[in-house]
């Protein structure tokens, strides 16, 4: 799965990356421990132009009376998208990608305490993790929500967690967004090996409330 993340680079340079147009209301950056129901910055493509805006992480089904109406559902399975009633219409037509230039992941040491890891590309700056997403509205309420699509780990990824996001090569990314072509399910696979590194950091980031650049160096496992 994918529970935090980060994003360190400035909004001029993702947009340029992406070639989208970028939101007046992105959130601040950098941010180095993005947790769920924050806002994230997403890429999305409309009328033939790509947008960068801001999102909720944590997709509400359209029949939620309220946004917490149910489990938090800020990681979406890809094996089973297409077949949940919650994704299903999303994976078709309302696909994202969520920028990120590293997560995190967590073990346990032999007394049960959690050590987290950061996970980040090998090359390159940054990922772009696949997502959907979907407007809830009740009443006054309105939100624009999203899910990150998870997929089984590869092998080097699987020496600290059993899923990992899935990723979306630069060349995939108009196939993910629906600007060309069918297939984006061909996507929804592990990343290759070798394609990213990882490394311990401080438990400071265990806290949603730590924030800081220290919590992404790496420290002696």
């Amino acid at each position: 799965m994918c529970g935090r993340f980060a994003i360190t680079l400035p909004d001029d340079a993702m947009a340029r990356a992406f070639q989208a147009q970028p939101a007046n209301n992105l959130p601040p950056v950098p941010r180095f421990n993005i947790c769920p129901t924050q806002p994230v910055a997403t890429i999305i493509s409309r009328e033939g132009a790509r947008h960068m805006g801001p999102m909720r992480w944590g997709f509400v089904p359209h029949w939620y009376k309220r946004e917490n109406d149910g489990p938090l559902l800020i990681n979406v399975r890809a094996e089973t998208i297409a077949a949940k009633p919650a994704f299903a219409d999303a994976a078709r037509k309302r696909r994202c990608l969520i920028p990120a230039c590293g997560f995190y992941e967590w073990t346990k040491d032999a007394a049960g305490a959690r050590l987290p890891w950061y996970i980040r590309p090998t090359q390159g700056e940054f990922l772009a993790f696949a997502g959907i997403w979907q407007v809830w509205e009740q009443g006054d309420q309105r939100l624009v929500t999203c899910a990150i699509v998870t997929c089984a780990a590869n092998a080097q990824m699987a020496q600290i967690h059993h899923r990992m996001p899935v990723i979306v090569p630069q060349d995939d990314w108009a196939l993910w967004l629906g600007e060309v072509g069918q297939g984006a399910a061909t996507l929804m696979r592990a990343a290759p090996e070798g394609a990213l590194q990882m490394h311990r950091v401080s438990p400071k980031v265990n806290s949603n409330r730590a924030e800081g650049e220290e919590l992404i160096d790496p420290i002696d496992s």
